[in-house]
């Protein structure tokens, strides 16, 4: 499948994409907001702009220049020049099950394929700079399902129970929404199982909306507005009421510039992890049905105030900063899916293929094998099913 080098799309373009097209604009976006935020995760606003003399516009390099090996000894990761994060190595790791599978995942499906993967195939870390095992750069939360699955034999259903409550589980989702396509309630259904070996409360909850929110950016004539209208219809509790919050803020705005301060300010009440991210309060990342990740509902909040268009949409969740590596991947995710990967810069998705030393379209085209292959099986259970059920309730039943 050849890939589009085009110029990006105008916002509110109406685009008419294949199922490939749209797998492809997802899973390119996803990486490409994961590289761009990554050199300037866990900074605010006003940092970055005096960091780089104005709001990031693109790739930048690390924090700290030529010191990154030294400068965080605790974090030793070459961020920025193009390197995606774990998010993407999540992310790929993920698409590589579904290859394996074929067909639906669930949360043994992490424990059978995802675990191994991680823990067994040394592979190129574009931060690390070398070959090593996935499961020697994933965080912590990451690390969990390895430690719960792999060493404590925990029931997959249950081993994100206990684990911090973050939005590890939701950064590496799109696939699920991919492979549900267009099929919001399925891919939710689908996500929450799988996130339940990774994730609990309102961890998981991200997860399974983020991939409900993929899904609906795949739907014919979708757009910014139907895909936040399907993540309140599905999402529970505080995670609903922090996307109502921030998206309700994002609708007053055109230029992320300004929407920046009022959409952390909207989030601030439903995000546990306090005013200072690289110092959480003590109450941070625990379950509770009040509140909610930060990450998924300022990068919905961002889909609105870019009107989808990609650029716009990235670089104000690049620039709010936080764990915007996060919210850029997943706002990457929901940009690419509405428009392709025409609407994503030629020059970003080259620069980080090159930097990261990774095929970012190999994984785009066997989702969409695999995906179609899931539809086939899908549509014949619910044929075999339709008909079952017309024996049931026909004539004289």
């Amino acid at each position: 499948m050849a890939h589009k080098t085009s110029e990006p799309l105008a916002a509110g373009t109406t685009t008419t994409l294949t199922l490939d097209e749209r797998i492809t604009g997802a899973l390119v976006g996803a990486a490409v907001g994961d590289a761009l935020g990554g050199p300037v995760e866990g900074w605010t606003p006003e940092q970055i702009a005096e960091r780089h003399g104005g709001r990031v516009t693109g790739v930048v390099g690390p924090w700290y220049g030529d010191d990154w090996r030294t400068a965080r000894p605790i974090a030793p990761y070459h961020k920025g020049d193009g390197h995606v994060t774990d998010d993407t190595l999540m992310t790929h790791a993920l698409v590589r099950v579904y290859e394996k599978v074929r067909g639906h995942l669930d949360a043994y499906a992490v424990a059978d394929h995802l675990v191994p993967d991680l823990m067994s195939r040394p592979r190129w870390i574009p931060e690390l700079e070398a070959e090593a095992l996935p499961l020697q750069r994933i965080f912590l939360a990451e690390k969990w399902i390895v430690t719960r699955l792999h060493y404590g034999h925990a029931d997959p259903r249950e081993a994100g129970s206990g684990n911090i409550v973050n939005c590890g589980a939701a950064m590496y989702m799109a696939p699920v929404g991919l492979v549900n396509a267009a099929h919001p309630e399925a891919a939710y259904a689908e996500a929450l199982d799988v996130a339940g070996a990774h994730q609990s409360s309102y961890g998981r909850e991200a997860a399974g909306v983020l991939a409900a929110a993929v899904a609906a950016a795949c739907a014919p004539e979708a757009s910014p507005a139907s895909v936040v209208e399907t993540a309140l219809a599905l999402a529970k509790d505080g995670t609903r009421s922090a996307i109502e919050s921030a998206c309700e803020v994002a609708s007053r705005y055109t230029d992320f510039e300004s929407a920046l301060v009022p959409l952390r300010a909207a989030v601030a009440p439903f995000d546990t992890v306090g005013p200072h991210y690289r110092d959480p309060s003590l109450g941070a990342r625990r379950p509770s049905r009040l509140h909610s990740v930060e990450e998924l509902p300022v990068a919905l909040g961002m889909l609105l105030v870019g009107d989808g268009d990609y650029r716009h949409t990235v670089l104000g969740s690049v620039n709010y900063g936080r764990d915007c590596d996060s919210i850029a991947t997943m706002s990457g995710a929901l940009a690419g899916a509405l428009h392709g990967e025409q609407a994503i810069p030629a020059t970003w998705v080259k620069t980080v293929a090159e930097a990261s030393r990774l095929d970012l379209h190999a994984p785009a085209r066997a989702l969409a094998e695999v995906a179609r292959e899931i539809f086939v099986r899908d549509t014949k259970r619910r044929r075999a099913h339709e008909a079952a059920f017309a024996a049931l309730t026909g004539p004289g039943r």
